[in-house]
């Protein structure tokens, strides 16, 4: 999710949050009375995200999971709610209010400079302790490298680099970083491309 904008002094129930919610134009995380504006994200981010979503969309496809994006509310406890940029839910994961869902199998957030910290740290701590959750993804967007994070594991963080393929566990699914990087232009992406290019090269003369 993009960079926190603003919080609202005033405490808010999580009752009035929810209702809220649903009619404003701007989304809000909430936590434990406090609403934090989200802004708007970079054009590294959007891409980023829209890889990660079409790669695990075409995977689940005509499965009973499936991915979500960042406008769909994650109940990560009774007074916390979150939108991570991308998670995946499956079935089963049922609600009586269709905004909010409460068991993901894997979270993904896309760090930038303002969010880096609360991604690390706050929303780490809630979304590790949900049940569901088998993988939490943290993925850099002005340089490339990808932290998997897996229960199975204890939590301990696996680092993925350009040349690496990722199994995402959760979902039975094997990416390689340069696709979920595709079209980002960062000085890894491009230096990457660079020497696959001449490796190309290198071997039609050969």
């Amino acid at each position: 999710m993009a960079a926190l904008a603003y919080t609202l002094d005033n405490d808010l129930t999580v009752k009035e949050y929810l209702k809220g919610e649903k009619q404003s134009d701007i989304k809000y995380e909430y936590a434990d009375g406090q609403m934090y504006a989200m802004a708007g994200a970079s054009l590294k981010h959007n891409i980023i995200t829209a890889n990660i979503f079409g790669l695990l969309w075409n995977h689940l496809k005509n499965q009973s999971c499936f991915p979500l994006s960042s406008d769909m509310l994650l109940e990560t406890s009774s007074t916390q709610y979150r939108y991570p940029d991308v998670m995946v839910i499956c079935d089963n994961d049922s609600s009586d209010d269709d905004y909010i869902r409460k068991n993901p199998l894997i979270i993904i957030e896309v760090l930038s400079k303002s969010t880096r910290k609360k991604d690390k740290v706050e929303k780490r701590q809630e979304y590790l302790a949900l049940p569901s959750l088998q993988e939490y993804v943290l993925i850099e967007q002005n340089f490339t490298e990808i932290d998997v994070q897996r229960r199975s594991e204890s939590w301990r963080s696996s680092y993925y680099y350009l040349g690496d393929e990722i199994t995402f566990e959760s979902v039975d699914v094997t990416l390689s970083v340069e696709d979920i990087y595709q079209r980002v232009e960062n000085k890894d992406m491009q230096d990457f491309l660079r020497l696959k290019e001449e490796e190309k090269e290198k071997s039609s003369i050969d």
